[in-house]
């Protein structure tokens, strides 16, 4: 599976079907998803191949980790997502996740699809969270034990989101 981030401006495509829109305070992001590459000349500095997912895109709150993995790393990454405990998907409100793989580039990004933010903030208080994050800065840690897996510090941006309306994507 494919995902494509397009900021700002969705490019002019007929093959852009089923287009999430994605909105904060400061910018507009479209979000599109599809099982094979499109047969198109959209830039692959958007493009993501999906080396994990479950569940839905459609929600109304996603949450983008966005996280630069060194070269020499991202086999070490990849594992530890494939290996997850799988917990986020057993939560009230959770909608989808895809773990995404740039195509260009080194950042990285999880993406969570919830109900609202309220069902993401009860994730974030959960046992279940905590059990995910309970190595997180640990000496049994991946940033611990292996710091040069990370390029640069990773970060978090939150979007409303409004589902696909017929052909483009909607609006807020």
């Amino acid at each position: 599976m494919f995902l494509y981030l397009f900021h700002g401006t969705l490019p002019e495509d007929p093959q852009l079907d089923n287009v999430y829109t994605l909105k904060d305070d400061k910018e507009t992001l479209y979000l599109f998803e599809a099982a094979h590459p499109p047969d198109t000349s959209i830039d692959s500095r958007s493009a993501y191949q999906a080396i994990d997912s479950a569940g839905s895109l459609a929600g109304g709150f996603a949450v983008l980790n966005n996280i630069p993995v060194s070269e020499d790393g991202r086999a070490a990454f990849e594992e530890r997502f494939l290996g997850r405990a799988r917990r986020v998907e057993g939560m009230p409100g959770f909608s989808g996740i895809r773990v995404l793989r740039p195509l260009q580039g080194d950042t990285y990004v999880i993406l969570t699809v919830w109900k609202d933010e309220d069902s993401f903030k009860g994730w974030q208080e959960s046992e279940a969270y905590n059990h995910a994050h309970q190595k997180r800065d640990t000496a049994q840690g991946i940033t611990q034990q292996r710091p040069e897996i990370f390029a640069r510090p990773s970060f978090v941006t939150t979007y409303r989101v409004t589902s696909p309306e017929s052909g483009r994507g909607g609006s807020c």
